[in-house]
């Protein structure tokens, strides 16, 4: 049996490099996600607390759990007052009905859905809201589409949309995008790398051989100390929980008109178009 962890439970080994790599979330997508008016938020996969320090800005109440303790302490240090606990999508720390909006970032994709799902809906109140978001590297620009190629794409294709419409647990799925920037250096890429799950799980010579790649890329199209403006698009989704009687079962639909989102706030990314400005 091998002792490589596996990419969901990786990330504390490099929690450091997670925290100092990773790009923040937009501030407007906070709010789509969320609402402009006080929530009280259950925070699942929050890692070292990039979402959470988002959401508190914008005056919601987060409980911020994550299933890597490690990941957790970086969120402790940084945000000291925010109440935390060690714990997965699939066994939640909440009573039934107790809050306004469940939210994940960079996570849903890692869930075991069949037992998340119906845990995330026993913890919203009537009519409380899912909200997903992800940071998606906008790889219609050539140089970072082949950044892409080297440090990995796992989350670039991720769309929850038939998950939760098909699940009988969640309505009408919305959607919008904000693009952002990360403005990276030539220690802030290594970090950036290693944070990633697919080479955390490598052994030491793989990471190394990586980062060297990675090192021999920005050489090429970085700018030294001033560094690169790293392009993302943060894809934000959010549904409602279903309003059933008390003891009712769920029934599960197909995924038809209802369950087709809708685009609101950023502008469409299509991954299959190239811009042809090369936003360094």
């Amino acid at each position: 049996m091998s002792d490589q962890p596996s990419p969901a439970r990786s990330f504390g080994s490099v929690a450091d490099a997670y925290d100092r790599g990773r790009p923040s979330y937009p501030r407007e997508a906070g709010a789509w996600l969320v609402g402009d008016q006080p929530q009280t938020v259950l925070e699942l996969g929050a890692g070292t607390g990039k979402l959470t320090e988002v959401l508190l800005g914008l005056g919601h109440e987060v409980h911020a759990t994550d299933p890597d303790d490690a990941m957790l302490a970086r969120l402790r240090e940084r945000l000291p007052d925010v109440p935390t606990s060690v714990a997965s999508a699939e066994e939640l720390p909440a009573a039934d009905g107790s809050y306004d909006v469940v939210v994940a970032g960079q996570a849903f994709h890692w869930f075991d859905h069949e037992r998340a799902l119906p845990e995330i809906a026993r913890a919203l109140r009537p009519g409380g809201r899912l909200a997903l978001i992800w940071n998606k590297r906008d790889e219609r620009i050539p140089w970072v589409k082949r950044l892409g190629r080297i440090i990995g794409t796992q989350e670039q294709e991720t769309d929850p949309t038939e998950t939760l419409v098909t699940s009988g647990w969640f309505g009408f799925v919305e959607n919008a995008s904000y693009k952002h920037w990360q403005v990276i250096d030539r220690e802030s890429v290594q970090d950036l790398v290693l944070s990633r799950s697919n080479v955390a799980v490598l052994d030491e010579d793989g990471r190394r051989a990586k980062l060297a790649e990675v090192l021999a890329f920005y050489d090429d199209y970085g700018r030294g100390m001033d560094g690169m403006q790293l392009p993302y698009v943060a894809s934000c989704f959010r549904a409602t929980v279903v309003d059933r009687p008390e003891g009712a079962a769920i029934a599960t639909t197909e995924a038809g008109d209802e369950g087709r989102p809708a685009t609101t706030g950023g502008e469409p990314t299509d991954t299959d178009d190239v811009l042809l400005i090369d936003f360094r």
